[in-house]
């Protein structure tokens, strides 16, 4: 079975660049632009991890986490955010709303290889 990333971002570079490094690793990849988009994808597809931007409209990805995270059939799935919010109080934050890391952009090839052995 291949495992199944999603990967959301409203930035399409950014999304493109996080898909090529998923794909290069043997993983399907799912895309979406918005945290409301991404609580969706993971209750209807169930990804076996989620890499997620913060600052989005409509629902920003701590919002989206939250759900994700609070969600019975959702909670086990590890939502990594990838983000140019790298303060303390970020990371904090992130991990407060059921975020397992926090990788800032700009980030290299390596971080975001490393997410995935981790949590895959």
């Amino acid at each position: 079975m291949i495992n199944k990333v999603l990967v959301v971002d409203d930035s399409k570079p950014d999304l493109e660049c996080l898909k090529k490094i998923i794909l290069g690793q043997g993983y399907q990849v799912i895309t979406a632009v918005s945290g409301e988009e991404a609580v969706e994808k993971a209750k209807s597809m169930r990804p076996d991890m989620i890499f997620m931007d913060v600052i989005m409209d409509n629902k920003d990805g701590f919002e989206a986490c939250r759900e994700i995270t609070t969600d019975s059939n959702t909670r086990n799935i590890p939502v990594v955010f990838v983000t140019a919010k790298c303060q303390k109080v970020d990371r904090v934050w992130a991990e407060l709303q059921g975020g397992k890391a926090l990788v800032s952009k700009p980030y290299t090839t390596d971080q975001i290889v490393h997410q995935i052995n981790k949590y895959i």
